[in-house]
């Protein structure tokens, strides 16, 4: 949530299942030149009008579409769209959880991870690699302000890759499908959450390599890092 956002230290890895962090590599896997990190519309659209107008603008506020955004936050959407829509674009992507607190921990962080299922295994051997003297899991949540089992679930999971805690995806997906945060999806009775969504955000380890935020001269772009190979776990 937002306040774990602004006290992580040391590696953030900031968790957003639905939906932001299973975007993110998605984008990059159909041939995204960047995804920048937005947390302001109006400043995303300026981005299109004053330096790319080829860029695609992707994203929500409080799940809700953005007026000249060209998709909302929506990886059925995405993979509806493929390398056709994105290979060699630049995204710029907003949206009310995963991507402000990614901005918020960059802040004061010494490395910011984009967490979700797709990318769970990814981002743990990412940090058993490096060995980081402090790691700060952060599930985003509820439009930061709420737990969200799924990201709470996610954060498990990749706990349990460092090896700390044991973790039982089967009695993870029984909450998750039976709480809100799927269930609004799942109802269908809202075109801008896709039920499809649920199904893509709860695979995991689509993606074998880790994403990380980092600042590039004005801008804060979401970074893939190669595949790391597999460390002895953290003691």
């Amino acid at each position: 949530m937002a306040e774990g956002a602004t006290a992580a230290e040391g590696t953030a890895v900031i968790i957003d299942v639905f939906r932001a962090f299973t975007c993110e590599p998605m984008m990059l896997h159909f041939g995204a030149r960047r995804v920048l990190l937005e947390g302001d519309p109006a400043a995303a659209l300026a981005f299109r009008r004053q330096v790319d107008p080829d860029a695609i603008l992707v994203g929500e506020v409080n799940e809700q579409p953005i007026d000249g955004f060209d998709l909302t936050n929506s990886p059925s959407l995405i993979l509806a769209g493929g390398r056709g829509q994105f290979a060699g674009r630049t995204v710029v992507h907003r949206t009310t959880s995963g991507v402000t607190g990614a901005l918020t921990a960059l802040a004061r962080c010494d490395e910011v991870l984009l967490a979700s299922y797709a990318t769970a295994r990814a981002t743990a051997q990412h940090i058993l690699a490096r060995r980081p003297d402090v790691v700060s899991i952060v599930a985003m949540g509820i439009r930061s302000t709420a737990k969200a089992p799924e990201d709470e679930a996610c954060g498990d999971y990749i706990e349990s890759l460092l090896g700390g805690r044991s973790y039982d995806h089967l009695a993870a997906l029984d909450t998750i499908l039976a709480h809100e945060t799927a269930q609004k999806f799942l109802r269908g009775d809202k075109p801008y959450l896709p039920r499809e969504d649920v199904p893509l955000c709860l695979q995991r380890d689509l993606f074998d390599r880790s994403l990380r935020a980092e600042r590039r001269g004005q801008h804060v772009e979401a970074v893939p890092y190669p595949r790391q190979p597999e460390p002895a776990r953290l003691a």
